[in-house]
């Protein structure tokens, strides 16, 4: 049915007369079904009909966020309390049927904290974490609609066509304060606000889903668990600036996000609240996807409209700007999936209760993709303003290996190193630019001291090398000669005058740089080189890598003092590059060697060293 003001009303508050049941909800998003969550499933609606558990609901959502214990089953249980398990595999499964359903009595094994509060329940305490964008996340099914719905879902857009004009609903999100989540940070109500006054027959709302960050699925986990949110928005903006299509732009390697996108626009546009004359009014606004191919310089919004366009993805120069001439020349809003789905948020909780999360500055949460030497890696969302000890430390368990902290990188490939000294900074856009690095688009990788600067910054700056559309000269040219000077250096032909040159091609393809990706490539080269000189002289000077990363500068050895012949390392090398007899000191080959660090692994009386 195509719901009218009245219907949609009526329809959500008779979803919201639920009968308390036990609800057990598996997270379905595209890590946990890698990890096993679809054999979990299986076998819990297998064992619940087997039992004949009537009041159990078993549904699909999308990811809790607790990727490092993927599948999560989280059990609802009808009298309010929660109990979320982690690593749940068949028979864990089974043992969540025969022992926590069918007796009430939760298990203690595998259990984990919940990542945030509820939004929608005024009375939860305050934690580490708070859930806007994520709100709907592993609590919802969703390809079911109908549970968008009964979590106030399509209630912001009733109210933005039905209670505000559209300069009042560009008011309330300029009010907010709520930034751009894809990583430059431009005041979100200032964009539509300049889209809105540009006078045009044809204007766009676009939504950029192409996320190409290395180690970041902020996005992708957003569009898989709750993508009415994103819809939503979408037509809020067309209302708000004069726009009847959109595009969402996402990445072809997202499958499952492809699928419940197609799913949820489908749903939408049954109910009428996509297409034709939207909840009766005479507003009107579609949805389309178009898939990218993989092209991280498609981030770029230019050439994102460039694609879209069916052109080569290559920016052009700004201003001017895509708000004001954008897809096919018409004036253009162009967001992140984040930003899009805050905003049912501010509008129904409004501009005063967003803005006053985060910090002066900052508004709101942020989320982020937590990975790396990291003990508890997943999603988080947290208020701006958080210190990344209180990340690490707090929120994900510390350092996996123990070992010393040594670097955070956020911003991916564009942004920079945050080092130990910095632990107590403040995650806000400002205070990272301070120190050299950016908010970025939301993944953080952390690092400890076995991690080699060098040999991280080479690994970025080569996948900008490859990124780069090569149409200006000091990226294309630039980044080349950049990652041609790290890798000598990684292999110890290092020269004096190395570092010098790196900051001085930084700053010019800083300068000079086209596009955002020219611009930002020098970044993870220029602030680890400002935090870890020694390390990068430890290379060029001594020809010694100091965490024993890089391969040309290895060698293993074995110590006399240490080895007892057990003959495990010779037994483990792939080239057969160690002799000895057994019970007698072994010897590396080091014409031969390879330096794959097998008997390194394989020895148990640390003989084998590394240096």
């Amino acid at each position: 049915m195509k719901f009218t003001r009245d219907t949609l009303k009526t329809h959500r508050d008779s979803l919201r007369v639920v009968k308390a049941r036990t609800t057990v909800l598996v997270g379905m998003g595209t890590c946990g079904i890698a990890a096993g969550a679809k054999a979990a499933f299986q076998t819990l609606e297998k064992a619940i009909a087997d039992k004949g558990l009537q009041d159990v609901v078993l549904k699909r959502t999308g990811c809790l966020g607790l990727c490092f214990a993927e599948p999560t089953v989280e059990v609802k249980n009808a009298n309010g309390t929660s109990t979320v398990y982690g690593n749940v595999d068949a028979a864990f499964a089974e043992r969540i049927v025969t022992e926590h359903l069918a007796t009430g009595t939760p298990l203690t094994e595998n259990v984990y904290e919940q990542p945030a509060a509820d939004l929608f329940d005024e009375d939860a305490a305050p934690l580490k974490q708070m859930r806007i964008a994520l709100r709907n996340c592993a609590i919802i099914n969703p390809e079911m609609i109908d549970e968008y719905i009964a979590r106030d879902g399509y209630a912001a857009l009733e109210k933005a066509l039905f209670e505000m004009t559209p300069d009042e609903v560009v008011k309330e999100v300029t009010d907010s304060g709520l930034r751009g989540r894809g990583g430059a940070g431009f005041p979100t109500g200032r964009k539509w606000m300049f889209t809105k006054n540009t006078p045009a027959d044809q204007k766009y709302i676009v939504c950029n889903a192409d996320e190409g960050d290395p180690g970041a699925y902020m996005d992708r986990s957003v569009l898989e668990g709750d993508p009415h949110s994103v819809l939503e928005a979408m037509a809020v903006a067309g209302y708000t600036v004069g726009a009847n299509q959109g595009f969402i732009y996402i990445r072809a390697e997202y499958p499952l996000a492809i699928d419940r996108l197609n799913l949820a626009i489908k749903q939408a546009k049954e109910c009428g609240l996509l297409g034709e004359k939207i909840l009766g009014t005479d507003f009107s606004f579609d949805i389309e996807l178009r898939l990218g191919a993989g092209a991280f310089v498609c981030g770029e919004e230019t050439a994102l409209l460039a694609s879209i366009e069916g052109n080569r993805g290559m920016p052009v120069p700004r201003p001017p700007f895509p708000a004001v001439k954008g897809l096919w020349g018409k004036p253009t809003v162009i967001n992140n999936v984040e930003t899009y789905a805050t905003i049912p948020m501010i509008l129904l909780k409004g501009s005063k209760w967003f803005n006053s999360i985060g910090t002066a500055t900052s508004k709101g949460t942020k989320v982020f993709a937590v990975t790396g030497k990291i003990k508890n890696s997943g999603l988080i969302e947290v208020p701006m303003g958080i210190t990344l000890r209180e990340i690490i430390y707090n929120i994900c368990g510390g350092i996996a290996s123990g070992k010393k902290f040594k670097a955070a990188q956020t911003g991916g490939p564009s942004g920079g190193c945050i080092t130990a000294a910095f632990l107590d900074t403040p995650i806000d856009y400002e205070s990272l630019q301070s120190i050299g690095s950016m908010m970025g688009s939301g993944g953080m990788i952390i690092m400890d001291e076995d991690d080699c600067m060098v040999d991280v910054t080479k690994f970025y700056l080569e996948f900008t090398v490859d990124e780069s559309c090569g149409k200006c000269a000091p990226c294309r040219i630039g980044g080349r000669t950049c990652y041609n000077i790290l890798d000598r250096i990684s292999k110890g032909k290092g020269q004096p005058d190395d570092l010098q040159k790196l900051k001085d091609i930084g700053h010019a393809m800083r300068k000079a740089s086209l596009c955002g990706l020219g611009q930002t490539a020098p970044n993870p080269f220029m602030s680890t080189m400002k935090y870890f000189e020694e390390e990068y002289r430890a290379h060029i000077e001594d020809k010694k890598c100091p965490a024993g990363k890089c391969k040309d500068l290895l060698t293993y050895t074995i110590d006399e003092a240490k080895c007892v012949g057990c003959t495990a390392c010779a037994r483990r090398c792939p080239v057969s590059c160690i002799s000895g007899q057994v019970k007698k000191l072994h010897v590396i080959d080091q014409s031969k060697c390879i330096k794959c660090g097998q008997c390194y692994e394989a020895c148990k009386f640390d003989a084998v060293k590394k240096g």
